[in-house]
């Protein structure tokens, strides 16, 4: 029956009755259970206060069902739940464990201090306006007594467990909002290491550029002359320095692929610098005219929409599948006919890059190629939580073919390899208060915490209760003019207690006998005993004017019938 913190939550909420703001599902085995406790609550709380239900006749169930429903909706109508069970409280103080509740939900529940204050104030006033007001009319006693028993149900049962309530949610928001800072404050140092480690990569970049770059630049050109020189000096000696050349401008281009991946995350480096274009259709179709400018066959596809709205790692990727199968096409298969293939949908992308066999076999490997190529794809898509499939085809061409989630989401690598992963993922997930703890110890905990919390409160009202039944009488019937003879019976009866069943019962048979023009006696509530006999006090009217007042004593424990009885009266 304790009440729970709403959760965080950015989802629409629920429209069940039974859920609080926040909650998901419609939370109906929770209502079920929840239902089956406060009818015990009741059921306990209906013994112990059997005395005042019991003037409700037939109405006490149905008004203690009424209760029972008004404390499943508190979480989604917390003002209206504990304004109805504190009025209904007055009524039937049954359901006062269930009214607790209520409050200590609904306190810890709402967060602008000027509400909770109205909602238990107003609660506590309703609930001592409908006792004072019904009293009287339940014969349980004047006015005067159902503002006195209401104010200690309305202190133990809306005010004190509100408290509680507005303390325990304070700490739930405190909590919440240091969750936030703690990940905030991480969130920061993670981008500012982020930040460090990629200003130290751009300077290693640079200087491999400036001292590795530089040379090869060197080989490259005195390999061009010298290639050149050969031509007319030395024919045969031509190849070879060609292959001088090329080496060097192939060893050039895959330092500018290494400075790529040491530069900085959101962009490569060298003159094939990605751009926030990079990725999108006009990208690739840049990339097919390309190949189709030196002599290659490449038909294209694109399905669905363009890659602009995606994230960049997701761009990259399907650019470097691209440009990477092309440029395997250019080097192996010179002239074969190429389909590229590129289709978005709302969850995937799809790469689909095949060739066919070229019209020429290609020459002997020379071996420059790095070998990485094809791998260095299958990290960079594994990354994203996709996958990368290259294979021989049937009909002896190739193909390539990337499946990558359209949003990988946070979490999943943002950078250009694998070796940036420990550095680039999502915020650091911080754990909540009692992690420590399985969910259902938890709840376990939460559950026996309110139980005990409804023990202590029923405890409170159980006392309170009998402190002002102790007193009703001399505290709500005390009147500034005593009975006398030739009152009426109206002022009679709001002068001294109601009838009293028990009282008439004790007196039967053992009471003096009434005067001969009575035409009803009124025999109040009495709890005045000595030496084992009970005080009662009857009022005898005639034509509705007080004729007698008889005071006499009866046993307490029953005595047979046949003896005489035994009691003294005198007689005003």
């Amino acid at each position: 029956m304790s009440s729970s913190a709403p959760p965080v939550s950015e989802n629409r909420p629920s429209r069940s009755p039974f859920a609080g703001p926040g909650e998901q599902g419609r939370q109906l085995w929770r209502a079920a259970g929840e239902a089956v406790l406060a009818g015990a609550l009741v059921l306990l709380t209906y013994q112990g206060e059997l005395w005042i239900e019991a003037r409700l006749m037939g109405g006490a169930p149905a008004l203690a069902l009424v209760g029972v429903v008004l404390v499943l909706v508190r979480r989604r109508f917390p003002v209206a739940g504990v304004l109805g069970l504190a009025a209904l409280m007055a009524v039937v103080p049954a359901v006062a464990l269930l009214t607790a509740v209520a409050s200590y939900t609904a306190a810890r529940q709402l967060e602008t201090p000027r509400r909770r204050a109205g909602l238990l104030l107003g609660a506590a006033a309703s609930a001592m306006a409908v006792c004072a007001v019904s009293a009287p009319y339940l014969e349980l006693g004047s006015w005067l007594f159902g503002l006195a028993l209401s104010s200690v149900l309305a202190v133990i049962t809306v005010v004190v467990p509100g408290l509680v309530g507005i303390a325990a949610g304070q700490q739930d928001r405190l909590l919440r909002a240091l969750r936030e800072r703690t990940a905030a404050a991480e969130e920061a140092q993670r981008l500012a290491d982020s930040e460090s480690r990629v200003r130290e990569r751009s300077r290693i970049a640079a200087e491999m550029h400036d001292l590795v770059g530089h040379r090869l630049s060197l080989v490259s050109l005195h390999a061009g002359g010298l290639e050149m020189a050969l031509l007319r000096e030395a024919p045969g000696l031509r190849d070879e320095a060609a292959v001088v050349g090329r080496a060097a401008r192939d060893a050039m281009q895959e330092l500018r692929e290494v400075l790529g991946v040491l530069g900085p995350l959101a962009r490569d480096t060298g003159t094939d610098a990605l751009t926030d274009a990079t990725g999108t259709r006009a990208d690739i179709e840049a990339l097919v005219e390309e190949s189709r400018g030196v002599g290659i066959p490449v038909e294209f596809c694109w399905e669905g929409h363009d890659l602009d709205a995606r994230p960049a790692r997701v761009r990259r990727a399907v650019h470097r599948v691209v440009r990477e199968s092309l440029t395997n096409v250019h080097r192996y298969a010179t002239g074969a006919h190429v389909t590229v293939v590129v289709r978005h949908t709302d969850e995937r992308v799809e790469v689909r890059v095949r060739n066919g066999v070229p019209p020429v076999p290609p020459a002997a490997a020379t071996g420059l190629g790095s070998g990485r190529g094809l791998t260095g794809l299958r990290e960079r898509v594994a990354l994203l939580n996709g996958s990368l499939e290259a294979h021989r085809t049937p009909g002896g061409g190739f193909a390539v073919t990337a499946g990558l989630p359209a949003d990988p989401g946070p979490g999943t690598e943002t950078g250009e390899t694998a070796g940036t992963a420990p550095y680039d993922d999502g915020p650091a997930a911080v754990d909540a208060p009692g992690s420590g703890l399985s969910a259902f110890q938890r709840r376990l905990a939460g559950a026996v915490t309110g139980l005990l919390g409804l023990v202590g409160v029923g405890v409170m009202m159980l006392f309170g209760v009998l402190l002002v039944s102790h007193s009703r009488y001399d505290l709500a019937y005390q009147s500034p003019e005593k009975p006398r003879v030739g009152m009426a019976k109206e002022q009679v009866q709001r002068a001294v207690a109601p009838d009293d069943d028990m009282a008439r019962a004790a007196a039967a048979g053992r009471e003096p006998p009434r005067p001969a023009s009575a035409t009803g006696c009124l025999y109040p509530y009495t709890d005045r005993a000595e030496g084992g006999r009970l005080e009662i006090v009857r009022y005898c009217f005639g034509s509705d004017t007080l004729i007698a007042i008889d005071r006499f004593t009866v046993p307490i424990v029953t005595e047979k019938a046949t003896e005489p009885p035994h009691g003294s009266r005198t007689h005003d």
